[in-house]
């Protein structure tokens, strides 16, 4: 290595660091990294700058940054399906986990809640079931589309309790969630933070979180462990990758920054107030915990054929 990138290397961050999110402005996922690129980009005493590329559920966005320079100037803001759901989905997704990223660490976790129709008549997840099993034609749910983490996520829970209900796939969450306040269809999996409002509103009712503890932000809903579906926990989460073979200093300059972030009682508190909850771990943990939930979907598609593309 030349004296030059020596220089260069130790002097990082020099310049502006882009923050790449693989989803559309104005969504969750944008909204949530454009506040983590201000905390950043105040440790890093540098600008973070939100750039969106869009389309694929994540995976042109994390393609471009497994081509990407190691340079500590492209990041990715990423999304938990991007890595564990798209490519089983996504047959033509080049995404290898063991080879294609560095990653820096998990940020927050996020959980998704059963709502339900209000006027259904059944008050728990049991109830649910039940009611399911007694005529399988007269439940159905709502998803952003085949192979969407809630469409998995009412896929694991059909497998768990041996219930047959109906797939009504959406173009994303927000027309689902119509249709189910309309009565059209009997329930959907939403994110919490989105779907805290409906619940407030009485616009539907809330039958279980699917995380294995009960969500802060709605104290008295219950997860689906809690409500009798054994061994059932989804989180999703949101992290740091970067190129493959990012230098170890970056990496250790952008894991400490990172941990400051997480450990700022202000970002908590927005995190916080959307749902989310900081679990902050190291590159490693995140890799084993993506590779863990990439086997768990695996078998959950292939035991729902669901058909992939």
């Amino acid at each position: 290595m030349t004296a030059a990138n020596v220089n260069a290397q130790a002097a990082w961050p020099a310049q502006p660091i882009k923050l790449i999110v693989g989803y559309s402005p104005g969504g969750p996922v944008d909204t949530s990294a454009r506040t983590f690129a201000k905390y950043l980009g105040d440790e890093l005493k540098q600008p973070v700058i939100v750039e969106n590329r869009t389309g694929a559920s994540g995976m042109i966005a994390a393609e471009s940054t497994s081509r990407a320079q190691p340079d500590g100037y492209t990041i990715n803001f990423v999304a938990s399906p991007t890595l564990t759901i798209t490519p089983l989905i996504q047959k033509n997704a080049k995404l290898n986990l063991d080879k294609d990223f560095t990653y820096i660490g998990n940020i927050v976790d996020y959980t998704n809640v059963l709502v339900i129709n209000k006027d259904i008549p059944v008050k728990n997840i049991q109830e649910l079931v039940a009611y399911a099993k007694k005529d399988p034609n007269a439940v159905s749910f709502g998803s952003a589309g085949v192979g969407a983490s809630n469409h998995l996520s009412a896929e694991l829970l059909k497998q768990k309790t041996d219930t047959e209900m109906l797939h009504v796939p959406y173009r994303g969450n927000s027309p689902a969630m119509i249709d189910v306040i309309g009565g059209k269809i009997t329930y959907m999996f939403d994110i919490t933070s989105t779907a805290i409002p409906y619940i407030e509103s009485g616009k539907v009712r809330a039958l279980a979180v699917t995380s294995r503890e009960r969500n802060a932000g709605l104290p008295n809903v219950p997860s689906m462990v809690e409500a009798g579906v054994k061994d059932y926990e989804v989180t999703g989460w949101y992290a740091l990758i970067t190129p493959k073979n990012l230098p170890t200093d970056i990496q250790e300059k952008l894991s400490t920054a990172l941990a400051n972030v997480t450990k700022n009682p202000d970002f908590d508190k927005t995190m916080q107030a959307g749902g989310y909850t900081i679990n902050l771990s190291t590159g490693a943990e995140l890799l084993d915990k993506a590779k863990r939930e990439y086997a768990m979907w695996d078998e959950v598609i292939k035991k729902a054929k669901i058909e992939t593309n």
